[in-house]
């Protein structure tokens, strides 16, 4: 997959899986390095990675959160999870989200998130009348009855 880092980035490290088996490719904040931002209890905020790829023709970029900050902190990608489209050419950006109890700093260079690069099945669609049946019909929430 070809990417681009952008002027900002400059100086952080390449993206890259952090082990052999890994999933996903971390994703590195890049906010000044004289600016951090502060993500308080509840708030959220979009944070830029300066990088830009060009995902293959089928596949999606998943942004995902990283276990670590959810579990240690409480902070996780707020529209999890993100969706980038193989056509899209600009600078991957993170909604973080705080949920925990405590401000969280957001410096240069940290991951904040990670990008799995997945496969896409395009669906044809059919206008119909009627849908097919189901035994679960149109039950939503919680009908399956699994709480």
């Amino acid at each position: 997959m070809k990417y681009r880092r952008l002027p900002h980035a400059n100086g952080l490290p390449a993206p890259a899986y952090q082990s052999a088996a890994a999933a996903g490719i971390d994703l590195i904040a890049a906010v000044p390095a004289d600016a951090p931002i502060n993500l308080e209890p509840g708030k959220y905020a979009v944070i830029p990675t300066g990088l830009a790829v060009a995902l293959p023709a089928g596949f999606e970029g998943q942004v995902r959160p990283r276990s670590g900050l959810a579990v240690r902190h409480g902070v996780t990608v707020l529209n999890s999870p993100g969706t980038i489209d193989a056509d899209y050419r600009g600078e991957i950006m993170v909604a973080l989200i705080n949920h925990g109890r405590a401000p969280f700093v957001i410096e240069r260079g940290l991951r904040i998130a990670q990008l799995v690069v997945a496969p896409v099945a395009t669906a044809a669609l059919i206008e119909v009348e009627v849908l097919d049946e189901t035994d679960r019909g149109s039950g939503g929430f919680g009908s399956t009855g699994l709480d």
